[in-house]
């Protein structure tokens, strides 16, 4: 099922001043029973929801890349480290490392990550839906639900649970 993403982008542009508000009210939730609903519900649209039928995240955003990142993935191209950076990183605002530009190099026309057993810690853990401690990652996972529909269905499903 591939995902139209001209209308996932107004969806989730209409919606977000909506879930911006239930962020606030999440902040005030029960840290485990918030974490509990957010890893029911990433399991639940996970299981309806494959990520190769989108890859929105590779193609409009960069994760952070961490030395560790950044040393991996040069030895998987057999560069330098320093070489790697050159090639495809720059320091951001807050001075980590990011991808040069959108979509991302590793992105293959399949929306198959081409060094997906060496990607880097953020792309393992995003879109962070299933982590514990989710009230510290709120504002991240606002945000994420401009970038990816699972993030977006599941601002949804919990703004019905706490409409009640």
């Amino acid at each position: 099922m591939e995902i139209d993403l001209d209308t996932f982008s107004k969806e989730s542009k209409s919606a977000f001043p909506a879930y911006k508000k239930l962020g606030q009210r999440l902040r005030k939730a029960k840290s485990k029973e918030l974490d509990s609903q957010f890893q029911t519900l990433h399991e639940k649209v996970f299981s309806d929801l494959d990520c190769l039928d989108c890859a929105n995240c590779c193609k409009t955003t960069s994760p952070i890349f961490l030395n560790t990142d950044i040393d991996r993935l040069a030895k998987v191209f057999r560069m330098k480290s320093s070489n790697f950076i050159d090639e495809y990183l720059h320091r951001d605002e807050e001075g980590d490392f990011v991808l040069n530009f959108s979509p991302c190099p590793f992105l293959g026309d399949d929306n198959k990550c081409l060094v997906y057993e060496d990607r880097p810690k953020a792309c393992r853990e995003y879109p962070h839906t299933n982590r514990k401690n989710m009230q510290g990652i709120l504002e991240l996972s606002l945000k994420n639900t401009l970038v990816c529909p699972a993030v977006f269905k599941i601002f949804e499903q919990i703004g019905e649970n706490y409409r009640k």
